[in-house]
């Protein structure tokens, strides 16, 4: 479980220990970077924390700008992972000898004499590759406009990727292949050439009916990897409501549909009925906020009942998940 502990000056360093807490801690060794503040339990054999151990490949810190893009990336992973240690979800490392552990290179493209070598981000068998220049703002909103994006963020392509390994953990060696197929489609589709397809032709005009992204369109394996982001987005967001007591009655409209009191920790929901029904208003109250602060829609998303039948299978897969596994330790 994840705790923020203050740490008392007045312990032996190396080691840190916790105000008000019999354990001590060290540093996660990436703090030595300045791109990690996560610690370690003193008796751990460990030197990195429980988000860095799966880093393979790190930034080139010799090119001006990428210690800052690296601490970037790096918060989003933690971001990432905070929800993933919160639902217990499988997280092995390369050192535990299984057949798929989850591993990221973190790596910007190559400038080589006979060129530039591009690098994507993407997923395959476990590794998650990360572009760091998704973590310049102005470069991530070039791509966001040239692909016709309403939404892209650095954490948000954190949160793509993993969909995509725990589409492999969890469905393809799971027991819902087949209510997968049902909402998402037959994954056995030649994937190289829908992408080809999608990006040759994009779209059809009616995808906001049943696909969260026009981009979920185009192979059912992107059409979950999106739904798995959109559910941790809207869980993530509902449990910070949550922690900071929130609660809405717009006095504006008669509407009881835009009223709730998000009183539980959407985390441990465990319908996902529960976690739309309070996802509704605070989604709309998000909107007229940034609005009256003259922004674009902090949720530029509509959520139609195909879209939130692939987002229940989604919290089902997880709930399944979280009843076989054992709580575990940072």
């Amino acid at each position: 479980m994840f705790a923020v502990h203050p740490v008392d000056p007045e312990a032996e360093r190396p080691l840190l220990r916790a105000v008000g807490e019999n354990a001590n801690f060290h540093f996660c060794a990436n703090a030595a970077q300045g791109v990690c503040n996560w610690l370690v339990p003193a008796e751990s054999d460990q030197t990195l924390c429980r988000s860095c151990r799966h880093n393979h490949l790190a930034p080139d810190l010799s090119i001006a700008g990428n210690l800052m893009r690296w601490q970037r990336v790096e918060q989003a992973k933690q971001h990432l992972f905070y929800s993933l240690i919160r639902w217990r979800l499988p997280t092995p490392t390369q050192a535990e000898g299984v057949a798929e552990p989850l591993v990221f290179d973190l790596v910007g493209d190559v400038q080589t004499s006979e060129g530039v070598t591009r690098i994507y981000t993407g997923h395959d068998s476990g590794l998650i590759t990360i572009n760091i220049a998704e973590a310049d703002d102005d470069e991530r909103e070039r791509r966001r406009l040239g692909l016709g994006e309403p939404y892209r963020t650095l954490l948000g392509h954190f949160r793509h990727e993993i969909g995509h390994y725990y589409w492999d953990i969890l469905v393809r060696d799971g027991k819902m292949l087949d209510e997968f197929r049902n909402l998402f489609g037959d994954e056995r589709l030649d994937y190289g050439a829908a992408l080809q397809r999608y990006h040759a032709e994009g779209a059809a005009p009616d995808w906001p009916g049943a696909f969260i992204s026009a981009y979920a369109t185009a192979h059912p394996w992107e059409d979950f990897a999106e739904s798995f982001a959109h559910h941790i987005h809207i869980v993530d967001t509902l449990e910070t409501a949550h922690a900071l007591g929130l609660s809405i009655d717009a006095r504006a409209v008669r509407d009881e549909s835009l009223k709730t009191d998000v009183a539980f920790d959407a985390y441990h929901a465990d319908t996902f009925d529960a976690v739309i029904a309070a996802w509704t208003p605070v989604s709309v109250a998000l909107n007229s906020l940034t609005r009256s602060l003259g922004q674009q829609d902090a949720y530029p998303f509509v959520l139609s009942q195909t879209i939130v039948a692939k987002l229940d299978f989604i919290h089902r897969l997880i709930r399944a998940q979280q009843a076989d596994t054992a709580p575990v330790s940072a």
